[in-house]
């Protein structure tokens, strides 16, 4: 009987520990240690994926640009997340069901941030694996490689065999500040942030091989934000043969980005406020943070004014931080057909989800009842009203709650639209790939449908690490197996078709093709032409 309970123990004991022992987590001072061009690093193995983080990748002194890393000696430990950019507004409160929902982890800011990070199969088997940059999203100004949980590389890189970097650079004022008509040294202070970009491709193809990757075979893929910059380094000679396929989440819009006599404009008024000139300029460079925040945010507030006095077109909400046409790093506009000639030869995977940002812009109308959204309707836009609802219901015929009329997307998915017609059209170009995703989180009640960021833990296949806007059941891991092995194939070969979704055709004008991503994932053509037609002329 002694005998008996012992052996009953002792598989009770391996069931419970088999499991713990497959996720363990191996360290140690000859653990993980590979080369890079600055010197060895040492990082971490977990459930079988080498895991580096914080490695740097170049330098730079304020407004100047970015350089090679001082080498060190020995091993660096390379286990934890490197310094993120600073903020415009430091984070000191949060709204608590919003913040639920995105499980914001804000970092720690240091002006020194131009790190990434990397996930990779093996370090030592010889094989050349698919890289995946990612691209962080919060615009041009905010954001970080490891702001949300859904960007954690390491089951995405475990499942498709691919190696994951992510990269942190310069943003916002620090990134953007066209200093370039005070010296040699500032030549390329307008588009830091985007040239921080392509140091770290450069750093991917000179080293991502010691980390089991191919450096001919590069995807950049980034989301709203991100998406943009991808946008942004199609454009940027520099960047061409750094990336060879790129995949735009949320990022496209239909807007231009500035000129020099413009970016140039701000920096003049910022010297100003500071009580700077030419002959002082160089001080800028010790000034504190939050003073150069104050001043250059005032003199954006100046320009836009003088700009919308002067007839000229404002970006977006109001004037803000972004990459700009330099006439040498960006020489042409990021839409314009010189630029889509640039990068003709890329294959693109681009989309939208369904709902974006209407979760929150229309959060009053959570409750509302079918008279007050059709009276909104009605007095939004006038006598197209009726169009309006019948456009809507067009394009998503299963939609049967009033309030679902004032839900739908029209932002940014016109933007990605109007660029795949336009990349599409290209004579021998590369293919497109359109998606939509519209599948819709059961977080508090639906309320927050497919908002703006809900692709992303399907794409990493990180249900569970996102689990606060999943919800993590059984239908989201179902759908993360498609998304992820889809982003994969797409990484791996430019077609993102795989086993599970329906036959997914290249993009055309013709045919339109868009896959759904839900619950049942369809190609459809496009449905809302007719909507984008009354809305953005309205």
């Amino acid at each position: 009987m002694k005998n008996r309970f012992s052996k009953i123990c002792l598989i009770i004991s391996l069931v419970t520990v088999l499991p713990v022992c497959s996720q363990e987590i191996q360290t140690g001072s000859d653990v993980a240690v590979t080369d890079t061009e600055s010197g060895k690093v040492r990082g971490y193995i977990e459930n079988g994926v080498y895991i580096y983080k914080g490695i740097p990748y170049a330098k730079a002194k304020r407004f100047e640009a970015a350089v090679k890393p001082d080498a060190w000696q020995g091993v660096r430990s390379s286990t934890m997340y490197g310094p993120v950019a600073p903020l415009l507004t430091p984070t000191t409160s949060v709204q608590d069901e919003i913040e639920f929902v995105f499980d914001h982890d804000w970092g720690y800011t240091n002006e020194d941030c131009l790190n990434l990070n990397v996930w990779t199969p093996s370090i030592s088997d010889n094989k050349k694996r698919p890289v995946m940059v990612w691209i962080h999203g919060g615009g041009f100004t905010a954001g970080s490689s490891h702001e949300l949980p859904s960007y954690d590389g390491l089951n995405i890189s475990k499942k498709g065999d691919v190696v994951v970097v992510s990269i942190n650079h310069r943003l916002n004022v620090l990134g953007f500040l066209d200093l370039s008509a005070y010296g040699e040294k500032y030549r390329h202070a307008a588009n830091n942030s985007i040239l921080d970009i392509v140091m770290a491709l450069d750093w991917v193809k000179k080293n991502i091989s010691n980390f089991g990757g191919d450096p001919n075979n590069v995807t950049i893929f980034g989301q709203s934000g991100g998406g943009a910059k991808v946008n942004t380094l199609m454009a940027m000679p520099k960047a061409k043969g750094l990336f060879h396929k790129a995949i735009n989440q949320s990022g496209s819009f239909r807007t231009a980005i500035l000129e020099k006599e413009d970016t140039q404009a701000i920096a003049s008024e910022t010297l100003s406020i500071l009580g700077l000139d030419a002959s002082s300029v160089d001080s800028i460079q010790k000034i504190p943070f939050e003073m150069l925040v104050d001043a250059s945010s005032r003199a954006l507030k100046i320009v836009e004014k003088k700009m919308r006095e002067q007839g000229k077109p404002v970006i977006g909400f109001g004037l803000d931080w972004g990459p700009s046409r330099d006439g040498e790093d960006l020489p042409y506009q990021v839409s314009s057909n010189e630029a889509l000639a640039l990068s003709k030869h890329i294959p693109l995977l681009i989309g939208t989800t369904k709902n974006e940002f209407t979760p929150f812009t229309n959060m009053k109308f959570a409750n509302a009842s079918e008279a007050e959204v059709m009276a909104h309707i009605k007095n939004r836009y006038k006598e197209k009203a009726d169009d309006y609802v019948k456009a809507v219901k067009k394009a998503y015929p299963n939609d049967t709650d009033p309030k679902d009329l004032l839900y739908v997307d029209t932002m940014f998915r016109p933007g990605a639209v109007e660029q795949a017609n336009a990349k599409s059209s290209l004579k021998d170009g590369a293919d497109v790939f359109m998606y939509l995703f519209t599948w819709q989180s059961p977080v508090f009640d639906g309320k927050y449908k497919a908002v703006h960021c809900m692709e992303l833990p399907f794409v990493f296949d990180n249900v569970d690490l996102a689990n606060h806007m999943t919800g993590g059941g059984v239908e989201a891991h179902s759908l993360a197996e498609k998304m992820s092995s889809a982003w994969i194939n797409f990484a791996k070969t430019g077609n993102p078709n795989t086993e599970g979704l329906p036959e997914w055709p290249s993009y055309n004008q013709s045919n339109t093709a868009t896959m759904h991503f839900d619950v049942k994932c369809e190609v459809k053509p496009q449905l809302d032409k007719e909507l984008f037609e009354i809305v953005i002329g309205n």
